[in-house]
């Protein structure tokens, strides 16, 4: 396209009105290298068009393309449209398949790009390989986008919840939606167990919004308080004391660990839970201060068992 054609013009004065709202008349002339009178007519021409130019009089007045507006076709660099491809792919591998919701809109993007950018998109979705039956589950987009609403506007939910083979129904007030490790979980205060809960996504079924709202903690950290809540309620409770101050453990220690307490300036105590003594053995050995293994001795075993393979792992190194 002729770039000083009116209709290219026209094209680049609604990119930045797009991308600079509120921008003036004597601004957009200048970038577009044309005389104030010129960029109105440019405008009109936008109008005409149906485009929803929006303006404001006044000293402080400007252009703006009208609320909801979206122009097809979609104008992506290549960096931009692999970009996007390659990061929709990353986060969501079920994007390559074109029934998938994501995998729908990325199909739409592709088809308004150009040839060459197109194809190389398409190369890349098609390398990509198609989810494994245990891949860890997605949920429904506008469950997602439901619950994140609720936690917005702080509206009590009534939710359907499948665990195993049951299916609940509970009352919670959703504090806040996090993703962890490619899953989707929502915290939220459950009024039936009156606690505190993390929920998995794609296991809710229903949701009904309540017309009772709510507060959420003024401390809230969602993240933090996920990680917590999966170091709380396994079968063997861990106590361990370690030879440093807090704010040192803080940078040792995941979260996910357990919760850390201050036991004086130079003692921090790490209390958790864990089904498997031998991975909190692995994640714990890395501490780099003396520490000790109150308890349980399931996980003083392990490390127990740990300690001896990395001594003999030494020993063969030195020994060849």
């Amino acid at each position: 396209m002729d770039e000083t054609s009116p209709t290219a013009k026209a094209l680049l004065a609604l990119e930045l009105i797009q991308n600079n709202p509120g921008v003036t008349g004597e601004r957009l002339g200048r970038r577009l290298g044309v005389t104030d009178r010129a960029a109105r007519r440019y405008v009109g021409i936008l109008r005409e068009a149906g485009i929803p130019i929006e303006s404001t009089p006044g000293r402080y007045g400007g252009y703006r393309v009208g609320r909801g507006f979206r122009l097809p076709p979609l104008m992506f660099s290549t960096a931009e449209a692999l970009g996007l491809m390659m990061a929709a792919l990353e986060g969501h591998h079920r994007a390559s398949d074109p029934a998938d919701p994501a995998g729908s809109a990325l199909d739409k993007i592709i088809r308004v790009l150009p040839t060459a950018v197109a194809e190389s998109a398409e190369a890349i979705r098609q390398l990509i390989a198609r989810p494994r039956a245990d891949e860890t589950p997605y949920p429904d987009p506008e469950t997602t986008a439901a619950l994140v609403q609720a936690c917005v506007n702080r509206h009590r939910l009534r939710l359907g919840y499948r665990r195993g083979d049951d299916d609940l129904t509970m009352e919670v007030d959703p504090w806040a939606v996090s993703i962890r490790h490619g899953r989707w979980y929502l915290l939220c205060w459950s009024h039936p167990k009156n606690a505190r809960r993390v929920l998995r996504v794609d296991r809710v079924s229903t949701i009904d919004v309540l017309p009772d709202t709510f507060t959420p903690p003024a401390d809230l950290d969602p993240f933090r308080a996920i990680l917590e809540h999966f170091s709380e309620g396994w079968k063997y409770q861990v106590d361990v004391l370690i030879d440093a101050p807090i704010t040192d453990v803080e940078r040792w220690v995941g979260r996910n660990l357990g919760r850390l307490e201050e036991v004086d300036a130079t003692h921090t105590r790490l209390l958790g839970s864990t089904d498997e003594p031998d991975w909190y053995a692995y994640r714990i050995a890395g501490i780099p201060v003396r520490f000790q293994v109150v308890n349980p001795p399931e996980l003083r075993d392990a490390m127990h068992t740990l300690a001896q393979n990395l001594l003999r792992a030494a020993g063969t190194a030195a020994g060849g």
